[in-house]
């Protein structure tokens, strides 16, 4: 598990943690039912103290994200990890939608400027992201 410690960005180290879990939860890096470090083998490798780690795993247990199983360890919820990662990835997305709505409103930029750029940078990824067999069968036609 790739947990990095920010110490000049002012969140605090275990919210740090929980939400880099919940990315790794909701990107899949780590899969329902996977086995999360121990606490001081985490708070070892990430240099902070148990403490820190115990509160982060309390906070994702009370979100439902990992749970703890008496004598074996902790591990990724395996009930709900599609809503827990559904809801993740929406709020991060909604996270860099507000970034760059206030950039543009900034910059004065309208919300339909900002669709037509969106819609179009969207076209030239799609644009470039063609397979090569997409290409060979488009040429063909």
């Amino acid at each position: 598990m790739d947990i990095t410690i920010n110490l000049t960005d002012g969140v605090p180290i275990y919210r740090q943690i929980v939400n880099q879990v919940k990315y790794l939860v909701a990107s899949g890096l780590l899969r329902p039912g996977e086995e999360l470090p121990p606490i001081r083998t985490l708070a070892l490798q990430l240099k902070v103290t148990p403490n820190t780690i115990v509160k982060a795993y309390g906070d994702l247990e009370i979100a439902g994200v990992i749970h703890k199983r008496r004598g074996s360890g902790t591990f990724v919820s395996e009930t709900r990890p599609q809503q827990v990662a559904l809801r993740e990835r929406r709020r991060m997305i909604e996270q860099r939608i507000d970034g760059l709505l206030a950039e543009a409103h900034q910059l004065n930029f309208t919300t339909e400027e900002i669709l037509r750029m969106v819609r179009e940078r969207r076209a030239a990824m799609d644009e470039n992201s063609i397979d090569p067999d997409e290409d060979q069968k488009e040429a063909n036609r």
